[in-house]
């Protein structure tokens, strides 16, 4: 994308803006379509500003797109045992259980052979996070291949997925804040997980929403988190990424999308129908922030797709301020003493590798895989090698009998590069 493109979307976005001042409905009508393409950008998971590159999707994407859609792929249909946690200020919280499957004596499945070898893990729970403007089925390829060899919680974080609207959002009109996601975590916990070990994983978002909890409950990481994989993630200065921008078209998005974004969440309505139209333009752009490589399963892009639009745009709103905000590098000295994992995308431009870099820089114990040909839904785009390396940080932590081996299920010889 050229300088001039920028700036010329800063412009588009800047248009947008005005329009919102107006509130004329008329207006808004126009304006609705660039705004939900905007909203798509960041519903990819941008955590401090993005802009909209100029692109058009022809009848073959809009096909590709269609057939996905229709085809019912299994992706997201892993149920659990569902369970409701109740955070600080009220807000139901959603969560769901996969618990171990019972020992098969002899008979050991295939897939537990493959991941962890013959004998049953020990009693660990594994608790994924999810990222912003997705939700807990963004983890299926992992939540498959774990499923019934250890225990495992997924959660839904407040507003998105089944969990319900955060109530002092709703009613008050206050944004999110980083530390009330980690406080949201210890309610899941305490609920799901009342006591024993615990492995902590987290994507973009649910990483920061990881460092909060040991921010705010330290206690709690030394007594029983035995393990810690933080994926695509950060621990702070999101102010400075790019989305692969130059710097002028970042610089000037950046002056406006809070007020573009405070204007878009009062007229959700609206916007929705904008984002409803755009849909086929939605699909390039969330390829584009969400995946790296040509050749992504087309079930799959929609997939990510269909979560990214059902964050309604008011919660996107209202998430939004909480990113510039976060600063939580302190906090990652409360994993210094169990193995972790950093896991990321070389060509993310959501949360850029060079973050997870910085934070096995402070954790020089952890293992960091960068994986060349990924974007920012690495464990979307590459599936078997964030799975690859969770099952080895599980049997690094001793949840798991020492020597297994998971060789048959995936391999990072290829495609990631441990450092």
């Amino acid at each position: 994308m050229s300088e001039s493109s920028a700036e010329a979307v800063a412009d588009v976005v800047a248009a947008a803006a005005a329009a919102s001042a107006a509130e004329a409905a008329g207006s808004w009508r126009r304006a609705t379509g660039i705004a939900g393409a905007a909203i798509g950008v960041i519903a990819a998971g941008a955590a401090a500003g993005v802009a909209i590159e100029r692109m058009t999707v022809g009848r073959g994407m809009r096909r590709k797109a269609r057939l996905a859609l229709d085809s019912a792929g299994p992706y997201g249909t892993l149920r659990g045992t569902p369970g409701k946690a109740y955070a600080d200020d009220g807000t139901e919280l959603y969560y769901e259980v996969d618990d171990v499957e019972p020992d098969p004596g002899p008979n050991v499945s295939p897939r537990r052979r493959r991941l962890f070898g013959r004998k049953a893990p020990a009693p660990v729970t594994v608790v994924f996070s999810h990222g912003y403007c997705l939700n807990q089925d963004s983890w299926h390829f992992q939540r498959a291949a774990l499923r019934g060899v250890v225990r495992t919680v997924h959660w839904d974080q407040r507003s998105h997925g089944r969990s319900a609207r955060g109530v002092v959002q709703a009613q008050d009109g206050v944004p999110v804040a980083i530390e009330q996601l980690g406080r949201d975590l210890k309610a899941v916990l305490d609920a799901a997980v009342p006591n024993g070990p615990i492995v902590l994983v987290g994507h973009s978002m649910g990483g920061m929403t990881m460092m909060a909890l040991a921010d705010q409950f330290p206690e709690l990481i030394r007594d029983r988190v035995v393990a810690t994989a933080f994926v695509g993630t950060s621990s702070g200065r999101l102010g400075e990424v790019n989305f692969g921008l130059p710097l002028a078209g970042v610089n000037a998005v950046r002056r406006i999308l809070p007020g573009v974004l405070k204007a878009l969440g009062q007229q959700a309505e609206l916007v929705e129908k904008g984002r409803r139209a755009t849909a086929d333009l939605f699909a390039g752009i969330i390829k584009r922030y969400s995946f790296a490589t040509r050749d992504v399963d087309p079930a799959v892009e929609r997939f990510a797709e269909r979560m990214i639009e059902s964050t309604p745009i008011d919660v996107v709103a209202e998430f939004y301020p909480a990113f510039t905000d976060h600063d939580k590098t302190a906090a990652l000295a409360c994993f210094r003493d169990v193995p972790v994992l950093v896991l990321a995308g070389v060509q993310d431009l959501v949360t850029p590798s060079e973050h997870s870099e910085a934070i096995a820089d402070l954790l020089p114990e952890a293992e960091l895989v960068l994986v060349p040909d990924a974007g920012h839904l690495v464990m979307l785009e590459h599936p078997e090698v964030v799975t690859d390396r969770l099952a080895d940080l599980l049997t690094r932590a001793g949840a798991v009998p020492a020597g297994a081996t998971v060789s048959g299920y995936g391999s990072t010889s290829s495609t990631a590069q441990p450092r």
